[in-house]
C-alpha cells in the first residue's frame, strides 16, 4: 500500500489575531544583551505588573529597565508628556548615566496616538543621550517581534560604512607619515603592515540576540571555516555598533526579524544572505553553508561536526522518534523548530505561527521541505494568525502527543490529556548552534519523560 504524501507546504491565515505573549518583554533578554542601555517601557500599570511577574523581582541588582506610567491625565492629555519623560531621563542619566535610552512604546501608546517619536530627537538634544524609540505593543506586534522593532530602530543608529573609510584613510595617512624617523627596511615593513590591515575583507554583520556565550560560538564555528564577523547588531554595548552600508553582508540568526532585515536592505543598502537558521545541527549546517557560498569559500569537515553531535543526541531522538507534535504558534520560532523536530522523526501535525513573512524565511521554508522529503513525512500545514477554538478542535481529532503552546493554554490542554510545553521557554533558552541542540529536545521530552515516569509508577490516572 503507496502513502502519498504532499509536496508542496500548505499556508492557511485565519483570525488576524495575535494570542501571544505581550512583545514588551523583549526588555528582559535586551537590557542583560546590551549593557550599557537602559529601557523606559512607557505604559499602563498593567504594564508594569506584566513585566514585574514575567521577568521576576530582582533582589540582588536593579535592572536595567523602568516604567513610565500614564495616568489618566496622560490619556486625556491634560498634562505634559514630554515633561515628565525629561524628568525622568535625566534621572535616569543621573543615577545610571547609560549610553543610550531605549523608549518602548506599549499598546496605550498608540491608542492615544503619543508622539514619540517626535519628542525623542529634542530630548536627546537637551540631555545628551541618544533615545531610541521602539514599537512593541501587543496590537501590532506578536511576543518576539518587540526585539525586532527594537533592532530596527538601531540600525538606524549604526555608523555609515563609508565615513569609517575616508577616516582610515586619514589615520593612514598620519601613520605614514609619522614612519620617518625610522630606517627605510623598518618604514617598509610597518607600511606593508599598516595597508594589510586596513584591506577591508567584505564585512559580515549578524543581527539578533544571543547570550555572549552563544554568540562567541558561533562567531567561533564561523572562523573555523574562514569567515571573519565584523559587528553583530545589537552589540554588547551600544557604542560598539556595527559599520553599515553598501558592501556589507548582513545575516539573521533569528526568524522573527523580517523588520530589520527590511530596514538593513532598505534604508541601510546592506546585502542580505538568506539562509536558514542555526537552530538545530542541521540548521547550523545549512546556516554556515550558505554564508559561505555567498563569500565563496569551501567548508570543511563540516558534515563530520552535524554527524558528531546528531551521534550524541541519540538517547533524546529515540525517544521523540514517531511522536506527534503540534504548535499553536507564539514566538515565531515555530517553522525553525518544526524542522528541527522532523529531522529528529517527528510528525508535525501543524505549525500555527502568530506571523508569516515568507521572503524573509524563504530558506528555512526551503529547508523544511526538503526535510520532510528526506524524512518521507507529509508537509505539515502552516497557520498565519491561528484561531485558538478552531485549533483546539483539530488537536481534538489529531490527539498529538504533544503540543507546543502558550502559557494561558497550558492547563487546559493537559487537562484534557495533552501533554504540552510553554513556547515561551524556548525564547529564553539557548538553542542556536550545533552545541545547544541538546536543550531543545531536553525542553520537548520533558513533558513526554514525566508522564513515562508517571505510567512506570502507576500513576496512569493522572496521564489520562
Amino acid at each position: 500500500m503507496s502513502i502519498k504524501i504532499s509536496e508542496t507546504l500548505t499556508f492557511e491565515c485565519e483570525t488576524g489575531n495575535y494570542h501571544t505573549f505581550c512583545p514588551i518583554s523583549c526588555v528582559a533578554w535586551l537590557y542583560q544583551k546590551i549593557e550599557d542601555s537602559f529601557f523606559l517601557v512607557v505604559g499602563t500599570k498593567t504594564c508594569g505588573y506584566f513585566l514585574q511577574n514575567a521577568l521576576g523581582v530582582m533582589i540582588f541588582a536593579e535592572p536595567r529597565y523602568a516604567m513610565a506610567e500614564l495616568e489618566e491625565g496622560d490619556i486625556s492629555a491634560q498634562l505634559n508628556d514630554y515633561q515628565e519623560l525629561k524628568r525622568l531621563c535625566l534621572q535616569i542619566k543621573k543615577d545610571r548615566n547609560p549610553s543610550v535610552i531605549i523608549w518602548i512604546g506599549t499598546c496605550t501608546t498608540e491608542i492615544i496616538k503619543m508622539d514619540l517619536e517626535g519628542m525623542a530627537p529634542k530630548l536627546e538634544n537637551e540631555i545628551e543621550i541618544p533615545i531610541v524609540v521602539a514599537r512593541a505593543n501587543g496590537l501590532d506586534y506578536a511576543f518576539t517581534q518587540g526585539e525586532d522593532t527594537v533592532l530596527a530602530a538601531m540600525a538606524h543608529r549604526c555608523p555609515e560604512r563609508d565615513f569609517l573609510n575616508n577616516k582610515k584613510q586619514e589615520i593612514k595617512d598620519k601613520r605614514i607619515t609619522n614612519l620617518f624617523s625610522f630606517n627605510f627596511n623598518e618604514i617598509e615593513e610597518k607600511n606593508t603592515k599598516f595597508k594589510n590591515n586596513l584591506i577591508d575583507k567584505t564585512p559580515l554583520v549578524l543581527f539578533g540576540s544571543l547570550p555572549s556565550t552563544v554568540a562567541s560560538q558561533l562567531s567561533l564555528e564561523l572562523k573555523r571555516q574562514s569567515i571573519h564577523i565584523s559587528g553583530w547588531l545589537p552589540a554588547q554595548r551600544y557604542t560598539d555598533l556595527p559599520v553599515l552600508g553598501n558592501g556589507v553582508y548582513v545575516c539573521g540568526v533569528n526568524p522573527f526579524l523580517s523588520r530589520t532585515a527590511t530596514t538593513l536592505m532598505r534604508r541601510r543598502k546592506c546585502k542580505l544572505i538568506g539562509a536558514p537558521f542555526p537552530i538545530g545541527p542541521d540548521g547550523t549546517r545549512a546556516w554556515i553553508e550558505e554564508i559561505c557560498s555567498v563569500f565563496g569559500v569551501k567548508t570543511k569537515d563540516l558534515e563530520e561536526r552535524e554527524k558528531q553531535v546528531w551521534e550524541n543526541l541519540t538517547d533524546y531522538i529515540n525517544l521523540v522518534r514517531g511522536k506527534s507534535v503540534f504548535f499553536m504558534g507564539d514566538n515565531l520560532l515555530e517553522i525553525s523548530l518544526a524542522r528541527f523536530l522532523i529531522r529528529c522523526g517527528m510528525i508535525v501535525y501543524e505549525i500555527g505561527i502568530p506571523y508569516m513573512d515568507k521572503r524573509y524565511q524563504a530558506g528555512e521554508l526551503r529547508f523544511l521541505q526538503t526535510t520532510c522529503k528526506k524524512m518521507c513525512i507529509p508537509m505539515p500545514r502552516i497557520v498565519e494568525k491561528p484561531d485558538n477554538y478552531n485549533q483546539i478542535q483539530r488537536m481534538r481529532e489529531l490527539q498529538p502527543d504533544l503540543a507546543i503552546t502558550g502559557m494561558a493554554h497550558a492547563n487546559p490542554l493537559e487537562a484534557r490529556g495533552i501533554n504540552t510545553k510553554w513556547s515561551v521557554e524556548f525564547t529564553f533558552a539557548q538553542i542556536h548552534g550545533f552545541t545547544n541542540a541538546k536543550d531543545i529536545l531536553e525542553l520537548v521530552t520533558r513533558p513526554l519523560r514525566r508522564n513515562n515516569n508517571l505510567e512506570n509508577l502507576g500513576w496512569t490516572n493522572l496521564v489520562k
